[in-house]
């Protein structure tokens, strides 16, 4: 990875707020709680024609009753190896704190491998610039303190311009816009981060027992049976109803924009809940959205005395929960056990190739046709519908047109034999079709 910035320091510093003003929108989840961020978390920004890509990171804490201390740590180390360039924020209205200190102590070792930049945040008047000087004591060695305001952007400018020197090349502007995106999805605690954990042989995430643990959509990319995607693991979707705070209603949106930004949702279930009524709105959701979908059944190693039927049992009650939704494939899993875990992705990368499929209409008419001829649209109130020629349109998503005499008298129930005939003669598992009738 190259141009990198890494946004360190202890929390509630002002970091998510910087990484904000870097990438020019609201990616990462501000509170005035401390500790809100978790993970590692990238965007993209630019600077006088140079492209660049920022981590933000989770609050470095030490000797805490947090109990995510050593997972937040890990991810903040993962980040400063990644960077090539550190920028170590502290609280100008606050002064050096003692965690300060300690992580001055943690950045020493990198001091001669990449360039450090100590920044001042909440330098908000003359007085607070003013006093930044007591940060030298950190003894880091640096020849600047840069007094910034990430809230209105004082002082960033200046601060880029020094950080871009850095960077020899003018990097890739949205390196990830035009790859794939596939995102996992679903209720609190069913398994989302670790699966991506998993499947990325690193710990992108921090994975607990605690429901609500991971905030921000983590955005990763991922090389899986010759395809490269980006992998999103996202915050669980809980209710509004059940949303009691801030950060929660954040978190669910950013979850929902991770879905509504994605190209297939990977809806992960927990087979010792079974499915619940959020996730039928969940992937109703995605339904709506017109997105691939996939549905995980995980945790399938705690279904105790399974039995040969007891699969097609499990998978015949989401599809009676979900109905009329018929379309997304179901897969059962173990990410514990790691059992059929490179299935689910493949089943992903299999969806959204099947969203991109487009039939050639030639194919489309020779095959279409015979059966429309056989089973024709039912007469309405007198009038015959004669479907002449049918085309796949141009569209981001499979739409199919047909054209005839009268569209107006095609009933819905006919629509969806049209859609059960495409689905059996070709290929369209896991996506939602699309299918309107035109004046010939």
């Amino acid at each position: 990875m190259s141009n990198t910035i890494a946004i360190v320091g202890r929390p509630n510093v002002g970091k998510s707020t910087l990484f904000n003003r870097l990438v020019g929108q609201r990616k990462a989840i501000m509170d005035n709680e401390s500790g809100v961020t978790r993970d590692r978390h990238y965007g993209h920004g630019d600077w006088t024609e140079k492209y660049f890509t920022v981590i933000d990171t989770g609050g470095y804490v030490h000797n805490s009753d947090d109990i995510f201390e050593n997972e937040i740590n890990k991810q903040v180390k993962l980040a400063i190896d990644e960077a090539d360039v550190i920028l170590f924020m502290v609280d100008a209205e606050a002064g050096v704190h003692g965690l300060d200190q300690e992580f001055a102590n943690v950045l020493r070792r990198y001091q001669s491998k990449k360039p450090i930049y100590l920044v001042a945040n909440k330098a908000d008047t003359n007085l607070r610039a003013n006093g930044v000087g007591e940060f030298y004591a950190l003894g880091l060695g640096v020849d600047e303190i840069y007094a910034i305001s990430s809230a209105n952007g004082h002082g960033t400018g200046e601060l880029l311009d020094m950080i871009v020197t850095h960077f020899p090349e003018a990097g890739e502007e949205e390196p990830d816009s035009d790859i794939p995106k596939i995102a996992v999805v679903g209720r609190p605690n069913v398994g989302k981060s670790s699966l991506v954990n998993l499947l990325l042989g690193e710990d992108r995430s921090i994975v607990t027992d605690i429901a609500g643990t991971t905030r921000d959509s983590i955005a990763t990319r991922y090389n899986a049976f010759g395809n490269e995607f980006m992998l999103v693991d996202t915050a669980g979707l809980r209710r509004k109803a059940k949303v009691s705070e801030d950060i929660e209603f954040y978190a669910n949106m950013r979850s929902l924009r991770a879905l509504e930004d994605c190209d297939v949702c990977i809806v992960m279930l927990d087979a010792t809940r079974s499915i619940e009524a959020q996730d039928v709105n969940i992937i109703a959701l995605a339904d709506k959205n017109r997105k691939g979908i996939v549905i995980l059944v995980n945790k399938w190693d705690l279904i105790e005395d399974k039995e040969t039927n007891t699969a097609k049992e499990f998978e015949a009650k989401i599809m009676e929960k979900i109905a009329p939704i018929a379309y997304p494939p179901v897969v059962f899993i173990s990410v514990l056990n790691k059992q059929r875990v490179l299935k689910a992705i493949e089943t992903a990368i299999m969806v959204f190739q099947n969203k991109k499929r487009k039939i050639p209409t030639s194919l489309f008419n020779d095959t279409m046709l015979p059966l429309i001829a056989k089973y024709p649209p039912p007469i309405q109130k007198g009038k015959l519908v004669r479907i002449k020629y049918a085309t796949q349109l141009p569209t981001h998503n499979p739409v199919f047109a047909f054209f005839c005499n009268l569209p107006q008298y095609v009933m819905a129930s006919y629509t969806r034999y049209l859609e059960n005939r495409i689905r059996e003669e070709f290929d369209f598992s896991g996506v939602p079709i699309g299918i309107v009738f035109r004046k010939k």
